[in-house]
């Protein structure tokens, strides 16, 4: 009876392939077997205990769906096999008469997953290039993630991901690491945080163990996956550190992809060793996602969700939430848990009510917002900004508030000079002129830096 069972989940798993991820496939759904079948109740082996939660809350419902279309309803159990005995093992790890040998515990291994990783975070499930939503702001950081990912980078093992928070640095840096530990079973693959790498730096001097932390990232890793480059700043002995065991993995072509708040150059207290080995790979940055971009975000997570959001309501909550992609999460996710625990229909007027709480604590950022602040920062009047005057201390902050208006809403750059009462060309030119004088690093340099803190602030 099991050889006929066999088929059928044979045929279920070739179903379910069709339906899910390939990663997702080969690594919970291909490494399943038939164990035994008696009467309606099918027990299918897996690797570990691990396996057998995740299978439940995210498999067991479609295994059974496609049993039940092939005609042949049941339920469904998972048991994890059974390691073979290792020949002339005692229990209490002792071998041999006398002798101690301290041995490793027999454990399956997880597809895609080296028993050898011993450092940093799990990936996150999700965080998966398949999952990431791609569009103009994102599109050079997908394709540079995913080339190092694959060894494409034309020898160039290195990548800086840089962003404000919530843009989607997590979620590149880790899909690198999950296609990684998907096609290449064999390495190593760490994933940290800088505050981790510190603590852990900190905890291996306290306790005698620098020598295994150093070994550990200097030779054991293959793929060196840090988060959050900024918290380095002022710490001297880790970017020192640091340093060093980056000339390691690059002499030995390592894969390393960091990610970050600012620019290398732009770090406070950071060492010149190590900035420029943080500037040696390719720099690319994220930007916060356009309107079109956030309505394809919207509609992949809700599909993601299993709930049917109408158009009207996707798009209002892309209008309403701008900011990042995190807070456009959390925006969707409130909308539609507020449906669903209300029993109401998802609509206009329910996604006002719970969008209405994170606007709350917010300043929403517009043309006029920006223009305010330009004018007090610069003491002009709004009336000088949108002048025909020619005057350097007037021209120069209409061409800052354009360069900002342009760089934190969405309105269109026809919208931005009209409001300005501008031609479009005269615009652009604002914003190019500006970008120009940005790239010597001067006065006004620091006087966009501050002007854009307060914007980001909401203190303005």
């Amino acid at each position: 009876m099991n050889n006929t069972m066999d088929k059928f989940w044979a045929q279920v798993k070739s179903q379910i392939k069709k339906s899910i991820p390939d990663h997702s496939y080969r690594m919970w759904v291909d490494p399943l077997e038939v164990l035994t079948f008696q009467e309606d109740r099918l027990c299918l082996s897996t690797p570990n205990e691990f396996f057998i939660k995740r299978l439940k809350d995210n498999y067991l419902g479609l295994f059974e769906q496609e049993f039940h279309k092939l005609g042949q309803p049941v339920r469904i159990e998972f048991k994890t096999k059974t390691p073979p005995k290792t020949p002339g093992h005692v229990p209490g790890n002792q071998v041999g008469k006398g002798k101690s040998k301290k041995t490793d515990l027999a454990q399956a291994s997880l597809p895609g997953f080296d028993p050898r990783f011993n450092g940093g975070r799990l990936l996150k499930k999700g965080y998966t290039f398949d999952d990431f939503v791609v569009g103009d702001n994102s599109s050079f950081a997908y394709s540079a993630s995913l080339s190092l990912a694959q060894g494409n980078m034309n020898g160039a093992g290195m990548l800086y991901l840089l962003g404000k928070t919530g843009l989607g640095k997590s979620h590149l840096s880790q899909a690198v690491g999950h296609h990684v530990i998907t096609h290449h079973t064999a390495l190593r693959v760490y994933y940290v945080t800088a505050e981790d790498f510190t603590n852990e730096m900190i905890y291996a001097l306290r306790n005698n163990t620098i020598e295994s932390f150093k070994e550990k990232y200097r030779k054991k890793c293959e793929v060196l996956i840090l988060e959050d480059v900024h918290f380095l700043a002022g710490k001297k002995a880790i970017q020192k550190e640091l340093a060093v065991t980056l000339d390691y993995l690059l002499d030995a072509n390592r894969k390393i992809i960091f990610s970050g708040c600012d620019l290398p150059d732009d770090i406070p207290k950071l060492d010149d060793q190590l900035k420029s080995r943080l500037t040696m790979g390719l720099v690319t940055e994220i930007k916060a996602p356009d309107f079109k971009t956030r309505v394809k975000i919207l509609r992949k997570k809700s599909k993601n969700l299993n709930c049917l959001i109408p158009d009207s309501v996707t798009e209002y909550i892309a209008q309403e939430l701008c900011d990042d992609v995190r807070q456009l999460e959390s925006g969707l996710f409130g909308v539609a848990a507020k449906g669903q625990l209300l029993g109401r229909h998802i609509d206009i007027e329910l996604a006002k009510s719970v969008l209405a709480n994170i606007r709350k604590h917010q300043k929403r950022i517009t043309i006029d917002g920006i223009k305010k602040l330009v004018c007090k920062e610069y003491d002009i009047t709004e009336q000088d900004l949108i002048s025909k005057s020619r005057k350097k201390h007037i021209v120069k902050p209409r061409q800052v508030a354009i360069f900002l208006s342009r760089k934190y809403t969405d309105q269109p750059i026809k919208k931005i000079g009209s409001s300005f009462k501008r031609y479009h060309a005269t615009a652009i030119y604002s914003v190019n002129a500006v970008e120009k004088e940005l790239q010597h690093k001067g006065v006004l340099y620091e006087q966009i830096r501050y002007l854009s803190k307060k914007i980001e602030s909401g203190k303005f």
